[in-house]
């Protein structure tokens, strides 16, 4: 009964345009972009800022400076005591929040489309005018130690991954947490955030999206009105980062700790990221990281490993493109009672290697790409995803045109193109593999 009303909401969401959502974009003179995405269906704006600027611009010795300094946006400027910002938006009937990625940080609330101006005039007040008493500046650094304590140090699969991630990136910061590594951490000073604050968080290293029941004409009169006045940060400086050197030879790491309750296999290899007309090759990997391991019922890693084998009780692959610089692609296996991490290992080495000879199922092919084509429209009806997608991929370096031709793009991807970014980008001279075990283990040696 279910698949007699799938197929017909599929086909029905199928047929709605790709580029369906009404855009547009202007730039004020002092160099703040705002992007307006206008859907009309609901009462409701999604306002959001993202700076063009990440943990991994960070300077040596500074690791968790950008993450520290996205908790210390929320403690209050000339006009607002600390946390009122919050208490404003939620009195208003709204919510907030904000995130640091290793490209971009980035700062929303959900809300009321009367209420936007409000919005507007709040963001913009911090944007420059953030005061950071020394006692507030203490008590948030207390804080964000014990969310490292609480999201990293006391989890085995997050210390994990944080050192997979040191192991495979050899010079970019890529490799260093977000959160920061925890000695560098207790070092931050005030003077540490006011100096990143003061060079980063400027009209002219942001961009401005807003998107959901807003006129653009308004929008931008609003934003003449709350961010026209800032001045921008002079003469400031192209992101620089160190650059990866070619990688000549595999890594391997086995972490292990006795509150591992469940072993795990996890490869990543170097990929290319989505880059700026010329997305292609991110396209055919996205389509790969589907067959290899989207769906445990119908991936190829799936029903070799997890249903013809029982090899594995768990498969995945995974690739995101929306990054500043070459990124990952990976797969994780957890192995069934009784089949070893190495043997787990081989196994995927094994349908890998078939895959490479056999390429992908037609049916299956195809059957993925309708996926992924209904994936991105029903995506429309999220207003803040759809924000989102547009602030990530600005900020991550894509322009509006790279990311209206993405769907564009993924539709086009062929067998051949699948097969041969899989060739390009399965090399195990730029890979990581991990174990992850239970201490003590004997199979800890690999």
């Amino acid at each position: 009964m279910t698949r007699l009303f799938v197929a017909p909401l599929l086909m029905m969401a199928l047929a709605v345009p790709a580029n369906a959502e009404t855009l547009s974009h202007f730039t004020l003179p002092n160099g703040l972009d705002v992007v307006v995405i206008e859907d009309h269906r609901a009462p409701v704006v999604v306002h959001m800022v993202w700076y063009r600027i990440g943990s991994a611009d960070e300077q040596p010795g500074q690791s968790g400076i950008a993450h520290f300094l996205e908790h210390l946006m929320f403690k209050g400027t000339d006009k607002l005591k600390p946390g009122e910002f919050s208490d404003i938006v939620e009195a208003n009937g709204g919510n907030d929040n904000a995130f640091t990625t290793w490209d971009t940080t980035a700062y929303y609330q959900r809300i009321a489309a009367d209420r936007l101006d409000l919005m507007m005039g709040l963001e913009a007040d911090r944007m420059r005018n953030l005061v950071l008493p020394q006692a507030d500046v203490d008590t948030e650094l207390q804080v964000i130690l014990e969310e490292r304590n609480q999201r990293t140090d006391s989890d085995p699969a997050a210390l994990f991954t944080e050192q997979r991630r040191a192991a495979q990136w050899l010079n970019h910061r890529y490799g260093i947490p977000i959160i920061g590594w925890r000695h560098e951490m207790e070092q931050l000073s005030r003077q540490d955030a006011l100096d990143w604050y003061d060079t980063y968080y400027a009209p002219n290293n942001a961009i401005l999206v807003v998107a959901g029941d807003v006129d653009p004409a308004e929008v931008r009169a609003l934003a003449e009105k709350n961010y026209g006045p800032l001045k921008p940060t002079a003469d400031l400086a192209a992101r620089a980062r160190p650059e990866e050197p070619p990688q000549l030879a595999e890594r391997r790491i086995t972490f292990a700790d006795p509150r591992v309750a469940q072993p795990y296999v996890i490869r990543t290899y170097m990929a290319p990221e989505r880059d700026p007309g010329a997305q292609q090759q991110a396209a055919a990997l996205t389509v790969l990281a589907e067959l290899l391991g989207g769906t445990a019922a119908t991936s190829v890693l799936g029903k070799k490993l997890q249903f013809d084998s029982q090899t594995a009780i768990y498969t995945s692959a995974f690739y995101d493109g929306v990054s500043l610089d070459d990124t990952n692609f990976g797969f994780a296996v957890v192995p069934a009672d009784g089949v070893s991490l190495q043997q787990a290992e081989d196994a995927v080495d094994g349908v890998l290697a078939q895959f490479l000879l056999d390429g992908p199922d037609p049916a299956q092919f195809s059957r993925i790409k309708t996926q992924i084509k209904a994936e991105q429209i029903y995506g429309k009806d999220d207003v803040q995803g759809l924000a989102r997608r547009y602030g990530e991929g600005l900020s991550s370096g894509l322009t509006l045109q790279d990311i209206e031709d993405w769907p564009a793009i993924l539709d086009a991807v062929t067998p051949e193109a699948v097969v041969e970014a899989a060739r390009s980008v399965l090399n195990r001279k730029a890979a990581v593999t991990g174990w992850l075990v239970q201490e003590p283990a004997a199979e800890a040696q690999p």
